[in-house]
Parts: structure tokens; C-alpha cells; sequence
């Protein structure tokens, strides 16, 4: 018979003990920082400003490779038509003409877009309607009811009110819509238990809680109504007489002003850097950054 073994062995093995004395504040290694280069590239607008240099320097080599100022103008060329469109005040007049007509289509097509998905988020006829209208007419160009336009308000600033609302209406109607239906249902119920419903429901509940996608909506609706206002000033030109900044690249192209074009057009292009970053950079930051709504 075999001898029982020792009750010792079956225990696991012990480790051995010691002891650790806590890192002082002085034993702490301090990271390295990084490096210059690395740090300058973590911001964003240096970046972007290294983009528009190289951009510029390929327009430049690509005016100079060609040498025909008709066809393409340089960089600097193209500043001093700027400048001097400005100087004379002429650039800054057709700009002055173009916003105007540009802030009050914008706004008419924000007001009914606005109107429009709270009649669709309230009631599903609304809901149906907004889905057919959409539907038909968000695919539709802008400039391709510049003829009717012209036909029913004339040759004048209703038929560019016109195509501008239609640009704005169903971009952002769609983004808004699209938002309030993505707001959770718990924030839905707690404006219903205050007693909220109908505009003051849309107003207090969805409008904070879909702010994301309405922004979203006014950059796009932004952007369309501003290249069809372009596009229709370059269809019929001067507006009761008083072109803007289309009609400015209309004219100087007939005229074989290619510097004046270039500069009209970097006018253009200027406005809407500065509307992207100023106006909708600085509403995102104020807004949807700072309600923690969007990261």
C-alpha cells in the first residue's frame, strides 16, 4: 500500500515577498517634446495655407509653361486686375450687388425649408408632402428654371429670387428632416410630459437636439445658392441694370479682359472661404462644439 503523501506538497508555491518603494515626483521622466516641424503641422490652418501656397505656385508655373496671358493670366496678373478692380471700386459694387440679392434668396429658402419640415415632423400629410416635393424637385437644376423664372417676374431680381430659393429649399429641408428624425426619443417624450407641441415642440426639442444636420443644411444650401446666383448673372447678365459679380465675369470675358475674369472670379471664390470659415466655423463653434452636441 502506498503511503500517504504529505498534505505540504499539494500547496501551491508561495512568491517570495519584497518590497517597492514609491517613485518620488523628482524620478519621474519628463516626455520629450516633440519635435518643431510636428507641432507646426498639428494646426490646421497652417496646413491649409501650405495647401493654397502650393496650389498657387502650379498656377503660376502652368501661366508661365503656356506664356498667353488671353488664355491663362499668372498669379500676379491676376492680383493686380484684383487690386485695381477694387481701388475703383467697381469689384467691390458688382460683390456689393451680388450678396444682396444672395442674403435675401438665402433667407426666403431657409424660412420656408424651416416651414416646410416642421409641417412634415408635425403631421404625416406634411411628412408626405415634403417627401413628394422633394423628391420631384431637389434633383431639378436651379438654372434649368432660370427660363421660367424669367418668364413669370422678368428680367430683374424676382426671377434671381426665384432660382435662389430653389437652391436652398431642399437641400436643407432634407438635412433638417433628416435630422429631426434622428433626435432620440427620450428628448421627444420630455418635451411632450412639458406640454410642448407643435412649433414650440419644433423650436425647444428638435431645432437643438438636430443642430448638427441644419448646420450641415446652411453650408450646402449656402454654397448651391451662391454658384447658381453666379451661374444666372452669367445667363442674363445685369439685373435692372446693375449686374454683379457674374455679370462683372460676363462682360470682361466679351471684352477679352482674361486678368478681370480670373479676378472676378477669385472674388468668388474668396467670399465663400471667408463665409465657410467666419460665418459657419464660428456658428459650429458657438453651437453644436460647445453644447457637446458634436466633437
Amino acid at each position: 500500500m502506498s503511503t500517504p503523501t504529505s498534505s505540504t506538497s499539494w500547496l501551491p508555491p508561495v512568491r517570495p515577498e519584497y518590497e517597492r518603494s514609491p517613485e518620488l515626483p523628482g524620478d519621474v521622466v519628463a516626455e520629450a517634446p516633440l519635435p518643431v516641424a510636428r507641432r507646426l503641422m498639428a494646426q490646421s490652418w497652417l496646413r491649409k495655407t501650405l495647401i493654397a501656397l502650393v496650389l498657387l505656385a502650379a498656377w503660376e508655373l502652368a501661366a508661365r509653361v503656356l506664356n498667353n496671358d488671353l488664355l491663362l493670366p499668372g498669379f500676379g496678373a491676376t492680383l493686380n486686375a484684383f487690386v485695381q478692380g477694387v481701388l475703383s471700386g467697381e469689384l467691390l459694387q458688382k460683390t456689393a450687388v451680388s450678396l444682396s440679392v444672395l442674403l435675401r434668396g438665402y433667407l426666403l429658402g431657409v424660412l420656408f425649408a424651416f416651414l416646410l419640415t416642421s409641417l412634415a415632423v408635425s403631421t404625416r400629410i406634411g411628412r408626405d408632402l415634403l417627401s413628394m416635393l422633394t423628391a420631384m424637385f431637389n434633383p431639378l437644376p436651379s438654372i434649368a428654371l432660370l427660363p421660367l423664372a424669367l418668364l413669370w417676374f422678368g428680367l430683374g431680381t424676382g426671377s434671381l429670387l426665384f432660382v435662389l430659393v430653389h437652391a436652398v429649399l431642399w437641400p436643407l429641408a432634407l438635412n433638417t428632416y433628416s435630422g429631426f428624425q434622428a433626435v432620440p426619443e427620450t428628448l421627444r417624450m420630455t418635451g411632450r410630459n412639458y406640454g410642448l407641441s407643435g412649433l414650440r415642440h419644433v423650436t425647444l426639442i428638435l431645432v437643438p437636439a438636430a443642430l448638427p444636420s441644419i448646420l450641415a443644411g446652411l453650408r450646402v444650401g449656402w454654397a448651391f445658392a451662391w454658384r447658381t446666383l453666379i451661374a444666372a448673372e452669367l445667363v442674363f447678365g445685369a439685373s435692372s441694370g446693375n449686374g454683379g459679380l457674374g455679370w462683372y465675369i460676363f462682360q470682361n470675358r466679351n471684352e477679352l479682359y482674361t486678368d478681370r475674369v480670373f479676378a472676378g472670379l477669385a472674388a468668388v471664390i474668396a467670399i465663400g472661404l471667408l463665409v465657410e470659415h467666419l460665418v459657419f466655423d464660428t456658428l459650429e463653434r458657438v453651437t453644436v462644439r460647445r453644447w457637446g452636441v458634436q466633437h
